[in-house]
């Protein structure tokens, strides 16, 4: 491990404020230290108040905030002095201890403070950093962890059995540090759960964990601990028929745990070979129900995984651990939902669990670095997580239920999964904005290359995909179950118009080209997506954009109009055929949506000129004068997968200002 510090960078932040975000980023850069916002950091500031007198301030980081990316508005400012008297007493429940953080800070738009304010306010240094290094979490995840650490450090940290985060482990770290400190005293490890550093300057903090850090890295390898052998592991075949029930079987397996959860969950699967070689392992039952790494991961990813697909025996055992643990629990606790958060499976690898794709993601990141730890923690002498009551309290803290309690209402389609083809311009990139904006994991196709990037958030998937091609479709149906666990929706809208064209000079190779992109390529995608969306856990919905021209066709468009009445007439059938699986099928018909790609200014003038109007006026010949976008028809595609249209199938829905040869 090597210290990022650049000076120049530095140079660029003027005061100790400045210089914490800079080396709070530097160490939010490694994973391997802290993980989706594991990690705190603060500084200790005099600032003057608003009577203009000196007031010591501790600036820590806030709830919420993530190392790698915060910034000033991160760090909430506490009293310091006040944070030092709390230090001192006897007792302080948690939720008291909070209440004191907020009601003493000096801005009160800043985040809620670290639950381990307290803890850094009594170490005498204006800089202190705290990580959940995975080394240092590899070595006291063992039973002579404290011996190995003394190894290593001998007195020049002071070492912290293990408490639960919070006003106790603040209380006993002031005092043992007040002990045992002295002036050579570079850090403190706490067991099971991370290490702090600390400096008058922002550098030496940050330069001190490196050095810790990296010290512990190479006695790892020194022991032989460090690169740990990945068994050969059973590949999973690459021809299509395994592929499809490899996905079904992920399908089947969310839709089991939504089921536990009792709303839909989404599932990351990883199943890369560091993954699946884990999950292979003989002794994979030994290793993997110990417990997480650090107290930190407890939450995110309860407090074992689950072993194989078999759902209800887990809730079973998680029924059974609870029940042994709140019995020897002070408090009455209430149990969380039993579903799993982590699924170890050989075939398919390790699984994350969220209600967000976000949340399922975070799950993964975080195992990857609790199989290093085990891993090595093995080879060096036998992996020893923390004890299952000590896990149980963590898991069922009070503020973690607090913080549950207040997380409010979710979107509508939050944890569900929607596939748009056609994704990056006009109606389709509208419906991605739409079934994003209504809290949906997203798989998003289209030709143009642009589609990966479109955008970048864990709840987006894009794929370049020619749906005239049926392997690229199924490729990516098996991508979307990988990386999101199913399939809930899908919005057919990946289409073509290829102009004004008479019937009298129209080529076969036209009409073929137009049906294979409006009708035999949704004909494939409903076909492969049918034993996906008859897992939902909410029924499976599908959207199909149609076109005005199904009731009301012109001259000139004998191939598209032609294609669209196929396709809704195909909708018509599979609805009758699918309702039995609880899936609905719906079929809005736009018109006139001038907002997409093919109506660019100069054709918008030519047929306003055509038809002796301006271009406003050509924008709203309908009965109601008004103009359609892409948006309006997004919103419709969203509403016919919503709950307002769940008794609904086979409608068929003008979107088009009025047409009187429609009416």
């Amino acid at each position: 491990m090597k210290s990022l510090w650049n000076d120049k960078e530095a140079s660029q932040y003027n005061d100790d404020l400045g210089l914490r975000v800079y080396t709070s980023r530097l160490l939010g850069l490694d994973a391997s230290l802290v993980l989706h916002g594991g990690g705190n950091t603060s500084v200790k500031i005099t600032e003057n108040d608003i009577f203009d007198e000196p007031q010591k301030l501790l600036y820590v980081k806030g709830s919420g905030w993530d190392l790698e990316t915060i910034d000033r508005p991160g760090f909430a400012p506490v009293d310091l002095d006040h944070l030092i008297k709390l230090a001192e007493l006897p007792v302080l429940s948690d939720p008291d201890m909070v209440n004191e953080l907020r009601t003493n800070m000096t801005n009160a738009s800043a985040p809620t403070p670290s639950v381990e304010a307290i803890l850094h306010a009594t170490l005498p240094f204006k800089f202190v950093d705290h990580t959940h290094a995975d080394a240092i979490v590899t070595i006291t995840n063992n039973a002579d962890g404290k011996k190995r650490i003394e190894e290593i450090y001998g007195d020049r940290v002071v070492i912290i059995d293990y408490i639960m985060p919070g006003f106790d482990l603040a209380r006993v770290c002031a005092k043992q540090f007040a002990e045992q400190a002295h002036d050579k005293t570079e850090g403190m490890v706490l067991l099971n759960h991370g290490i702090f550093s600390f400096a008058d300057t922002a550098q030496e903090s940050y330069e001190r964990m490196i050095s810790l850090v990296n010290e512990a890295e190479e006695y790892l390898k020194t022991q032989n601990a460090w690169d740990y052998p990945q068994n050969k592991s059973v590949s999973l075949d690459s021809n299509a028929g395994n592929k499809i029930d490899n996905r079904i079987a992920i399908a089947q397996l969310r839709q089991a745990v939504s089921s536990v959860a009792g709303c839909p969950m989404i599932l990351s699967a990883d199943n890369s070979e560091k993954m699946l070689s884990f999950a292979q392992q003989e002794n994979i039952l030994q290793l993997a129900k110990q417990g997480p790494a650090t107290p930190d991961h407890v939450i995110r990813t309860k407090q074992f995984p689950m072993l194989g697909r078999d759902v209800d025996a887990y809730v079973e055992e998680y029924k059974g651990y609870f029940e042994k643990h709140a019995s020897h629990s002070k408090d009455k606790k209430t149990m969380l939902d039993p579903a799993p958060r982590v699924i170890i499976d050989p075939e398919i690898g390790v699984v994350g669990v969220g209600k967000t794709a976000k949340d399922a993601k975070i799950v993964t990141d975080i195992y990857d670095h609790t199989v290093d730890v085990i891993s090595r923690a093995t080879l060096l002498g036998g992996y020893q997580a923390l004890p299952g009551q000590d896990i149980f309290d963590m898991e069922y803290w009070v503020l973690e239920q607090a913080k549950l309690k207040k997380s409010g209402n979710s979107p509508e389609f939050t944890g569900e999964i929607v596939l748009v083809t056609g994704g990056y311009s006009g109606i389709g990139k509208a419906c991605v904005d739409a079934m994003m904006k209504n809290g949906a994991a997203v798989v998003a196709l289209d030709i143009n290359p642009g589609i990966e990037n479109l955008y970048v958030s864990p709840n987006y998937l894009g794929l370049i995909c020619d749906v005239t091609d049926e392997d690229q479709l199924c490729e990516c149906l098996s991508q979307a179950v990988t990386a999101f666990g199913g399939l809930d929706m899908v919005v057919l809208n990946a289409g073509m118009f290829p102009g004004g064209c008479a019937i009298s000079e129209m080529t076969t190779e036209l009409w073929k080209k137009v049906m294979a992109v409006n009708l035999d390529a949704n004909l494939a995608l409903l076909r492969e997506a049918y034993p996906l969306l008859k897992l939902s856990p909410k029924n499976g919905r599908v959207s199909v954009v149609g076109s005005k021209n199904v009731p009301a066709p012109g001259p000139g468009a004998a191939a598209y109009s032609a294609s669209k009445a196929a396709l809704t007439q195909l909708s018509r059938i599979t609805a009758m055929e699918w309702g039995k699986d609880g899936i609905r099928i719906n079929i809005v018909h736009p018109d006139a949506v001038f907002d997409t790609g093919i109506w660019t200014d100069e054709v918008l003038q030519a047929r306003a000129k055509h038809y002796g109007m301006t271009v406003q006026e050509y924008k709203t010949k309908n009965i109601l004068k008004t103009e359609i976008s892409s948006n309006d028809v997004a919103q419709l595609v969203v509403a016919t997968c919503s709950h307002l249209f769940a008794k609904t199938t086979a409608a068929q829905i003008p979107i088009d200002g009025g047409n009187d040869r429609v009416i």
